[in-house]
């Protein structure tokens, strides 16, 4: 999965926020698409929340917005297996007035992939649907090992996927052009017939750079709507659309 995060823009309230259909459209029609190629973090699965964020912080004694930039820094090279486990939190104490004690590592790579691991259900039964359809699918994510042994080992619903794809597996990340063309030679597909659906914007621009039909995910309500502008014949379920937020999870008071 992406695990390059950012919460500053995204822990708003999504449901006062509006948006224009068409910034993340697609020319593609649904009747040319025979593969999706879904996103792992925030897409199939929710965000993480404010507590978990803030207990990794506090191992480092700072804050969310600090421990935001510092997670970010080197994370790409994480996922793509270029930096161990250790290599990466040490760095976080590369910085002046940071420290990290060793035996705190185990911790934090626990909690990063236990706050990553919060399926969005929604997501779940419609890639179980398009499965079910005869459409082809794909995972691809920018993901570190700890977390594709997580997904690999524990999700039973990973076998909807004709063909995963992670970063540190094939040693490249979004939104390298590689990973994209490996995706497609694993799928089957040709760029125009794949319909690839991701959070970030610049993981978006990249892959409808070599040609594929991209969604930028925002919400489950805003997916299902550009779907529907495609006339893409399976979607996400509507019946429960009330009790999702705006970034797929289920409401509390719902």
């Amino acid at each position: 999965m992406p695990l390059n995060i950012h919460w500053t823009k995204e822990w708003g309230n999504f449901d006062n926020c509006s948006m224009d259909i068409a910034e993340t459209s697609t020319n593609a029609r649904g009747s040319e698409i025979r593969a999706i190629v879904l996103d792992y973090g925030e897409v199939l699965c929710l965000r993480p929340t404010e507590k978990q964020i803030c207990r990794m912080a506090d191992v480092f004694g700072i804050g969310i917005p600090q421990f935001e930039i510092l997670y970010e820094k080197n994370r790409r090279a994480y996922d793509r297996g270029d930096l161990t486990p250790d290599r990466y939190w040490f760095g976080f104490a590369d910085e002046p007035g940071i420290r990290l004690a060793a035996d705190k590592i185990p911790l934090l790579r626990a909690w990063d992939v236990e706050m990553w691991s919060n399926t969005n259900p929604v997501m779940i039964a419609w890639l179980e649907a398009l499965h079910q359809s005869g459409l082809r699918t794909a995972l691809l994510s920018n993901m570190h090992a700890d977390m594709v042994a997580k997904v690999r080992g524990e999700f039973e619903w990973m076998r909807n996927f004709d063909c995963t794809v992670f970063s540190h597996e094939v040693r490249s990340a979004k939104p390298e052009p590689k990973i994209y063309q490996h995706c497609l030679e694993e799928l089957g597909t040709t760029a125009r017939e794949t319909l690839f659906i991701d959070d970030r914007e610049v993981n978006i621009t990249a892959a409808r750079a070599l040609g594929l039909a991209a969604i930028r995910f925002l919400s489950v309500p805003q997916l299902r709507a550009e779907l529907e502008r495609l006339e893409f014949c399976v979607l996400p379920s509507a019946r429960i659309l009330h009790g999702i937020s705006r970034k797929g999870g289920i409401l509390a008071d719902c």
